[in-house]
């Protein structure tokens, strides 16, 4: 399982990625670093079969809009420290874990939890 991390997700979230075994790096480390456009970083998502990481609504609307990019998840949560981001994901480990691996879905984890859409399966998970 491959994930990307928007620009605005820290490089804390990918080494507690990469410790649980996903290949996950920071969309700082491709392309045009963090003066890569949307458009690119979806391209790049969909062609490496990557799940984006983003807080960033625009790669929301683009999903439901276009399918682009196929796999998105969108931190709604605000500002929020490191450790409280880390925590969250820790605690949803199980069910994130499986959701990166689905062909097409969009996830946001926010006050209300984690919430996942796709094809397959309702929200509210």
């Amino acid at each position: 399982m491959r994930v990307l991390c928007d620009v605005h997700i820290p490089y804390r979230l990918v080494n507690f990625l990469r410790e649980r075994g996903v290949d996950a790096t920071h969309v700082n480390r491709i392309l045009h670093k963090w003066y890569t456009k949307d458009s690119e970083i979806a391209r790049y998502v969909d062609e490496t079969g990557s799940f984006l990481i983003t807080k960033d609504a625009d790669f929301r609307d683009s999903h439901f809009i276009a399918g682009k990019p196929a796999r998105v998840m969108r931190v709604t949560l605000g500002n929020l420290s490191n450790d409280q981001l880390i925590a969250l994901f820790d605690h949803h480990w199980t069910v994130l874990r499986s959701v990166f691996e689905e062909a097409r879905c969009y996830v946001e984890i926010g006050t209300g939890g984690l919430r996942v859409f796709n094809l397959h399966r309702d929200p509210d998970v």
